[in-house]
């Protein structure tokens, strides 16, 4: 963990990627972000920008409800600067993905910042 906030706090920006698993993010991101804690202090005077990038096979306009909700609070906490949020409906495969407004909002935000 000594690496990773390492790497954090000399960043400008912090992107969290996560397929959506059971309308939240991934057992794997989830234990960083829970490792935090470990540098609080650091983390919420630094004023990172901050993205969300995700996909799921489901495309109901709920789908990311709780994974959205999740990440607001996480901005707030933690002081980020919030950049935007890629949320990506039905790309539960590769062909599915490519045929989404997904990779175009991707760019977008990419673009944007």
């Amino acid at each position: 963990m000594y690496e990773v906030r390492d790497q954090i706090l000399n960043s400008d920006m912090i992107v969290f990627a996560s397929p959506l698993y059971y309308y939240g993010m991934s057992a794997q991101l989830k234990t960083v972000i829970d490792r935090f804690c470990f540098f609080n202090g650091s983390l919420h005077q630094k004023h990172l920008k901050s993205a969300l990038l995700t996909v799921a096979w489901n495309s109901d306009d709920w789908t990311f409800d709780a994974l959205s909700a999740h990440y607001k609070t996480l901005v707030r906490y933690c002081h980020f600067d919030d950049c935007g949020m890629v949320l990506g409906y039905g790309c539960g495969t590769p062909s599915m993905t490519k045929h989404s407004r997904s990779i175009q909002d991707a760019y977008l935000l990419g673009r944007s910042l």
